[in-house]
């Protein structure tokens, strides 16, 4: 076993920094050795302003044959996660890829076998798993703080211009292979199933209201079904606030991210009054769990780190990344068919491929506006996604 993992970079876009500033929080373990773009000048400044010593390439192919590279981060448009993320596993490479993991059920599942055939590691970017709230709010849940959970709220809320839909892939179901839900409520929809598991069955309606350069939804609500709960998610971007929220209400007391707890006791004629003992009790235990050692990104690639070295297991792999896609699909399936999908999804159903997708989805609007690349690569983050 290699005492440091070599990394290559696949597409330098604006979440390739956050990458780089996570390999660099480790520079006993690893060392980023090259940078790939179909705009190498674009990849090379990356290079500059990071101080990094990286070779520059814009054939990812090429980037491929180099035995020094051990492990790859691929942050492409989705339509080609798949296609590279394959591509570096026949090559023995471990495979970290951005969300969303792949635009269909049929290439996850072809990434996935990929990842088996060549014993490889293969771990779709989750990163909102690896923070403190989150793992507590986990382990609470496992451990049936509060008891059995009756209803989820799950509200993924972000803003975005209209000019965020100019960059050349965005706003297309052929490229980015759709709007709010794939790009935005991923992360909380992994968090839900990864909290509580898939549901049964999915209702669901979208909508265009804000954005006239996308194909795309920028609003889309859900309601899963489960055999005892219910969940609602709500995918938006046209939210000013951007608050990301994810609630569960148990038999006992609320749980959520940001942290709030509650809870409530019947008085004698069924009406609430505070169970302030079991929200005391509640909030003790959520305080009493650790922090998380390394947030985020960095928090991911530790723990891909360490199970290369097999000293434990991977919190996120192929299976985890696909059910996340199978969510997505539930939520457009439901609602162009206008009715509730039952879970799972058949690989007979159009919508298991990515041809299936994008013949189905209706264009809410027509791209005509089109950059290549923005002047600046700054992005922001919900405004609670750090609470």
């Amino acid at each position: 076993m290699k005492s440091k993992f070599g990394v290559a970079i696949i597409g330098v876009g604006a979440i390739a920094k956050a990458h780089i500033l996570a390999y660099e929080q480790f520079p006993e373990e690893c060392s980023v050795l090259a940078l790939c773009d179909i705009y190498p000048d674009k990849a090379r400044a990356l290079a500059d302003e990071m101080d990094l010593k990286a070779d520059i390439y814009n054939d990812y192919a090429e980037l491929l044959k180099r035995q020094d590279i051990d492990i790859v981060s691929i942050c492409l448009p989705p339509n080609l996660h798949a296609e590279v993320s394959i591509a570096a596993m026949e090559a023995k490479k471990h495979v970290l890829v951005e969300k969303p993991m792949a635009p269909s059920l049929a290439e996850c599942d072809a990434m996935i076998a990929a990842s088996e055939k060549n014993r490889v590691i293969l771990s779709p970017i989750a990163q909102n798993r690896f923070r403190t709230p989150m793992m507590r709010l986990k382990t609470l849940l496992d451990d049936g703080i509060g008891g059995k959970v009756l209803h989820a709220t799950v509200n993924s809320l972000w803003w975005r211009g209209q000019n965020y839909y100019d960059l050349w892939w965005r706003g297309t179901w052929e490229k980015e292979c759709g709007g709010c839900t794939t790009s935005h409520a991923v992360h909380q929809l992994d968090l839900l199933q990864w909290m509580v598991g898939m549901p049964q069955e999915v209702t669901a309606v979208m909508r265009n209201v804000g954005h006239d350069n996308s194909e795309c939804e920028d609003l889309a609500i859900g309601v899963l079904a489960y055999p005892e709960m219910l969940a609602q998610v709500t995918a938006s971007i046209v939210a000013h606030d951007e608050g990301q929220q994810i609630i569960f209400q148990t038999e006992q007391a609320r749980l959520s991210s940001p942290w709030k707890v509650a809870a409530s006791k019947p008085l004698e004629n069924g009406f609430p009054v505070d169970d302030e003992s079991m929200a005391l009790s509640v909030d003790a235990a959520y305080e009493s769990l650790p922090s998380v050692t390394y947030e985020r990104h960095a928090g991911q690639i530790h723990n891909v780190f360490s199970a290369i070295r097999g000293e434990e297991p991977l919190l996120i792999d192929g299976v985890q990344g696909r059910n996340t896609i199978e969510l997505i699909m539930a939520i457009y399936k439901a609602s162009v068919e206008k009715r509730t999908v039952a879970l799972p999804i058949d690989k007979n159903d159009p919508l298991y491929t990515r041809e299936g997708l994008v013949s189905s989805m209706p264009r809410f609007h027509e791209k005509k506006r089109s950059v290549e690349n923005f002047a600046t690569t700054d992005i922001t983050l919900g405004k609670d996604a750090d609470s």
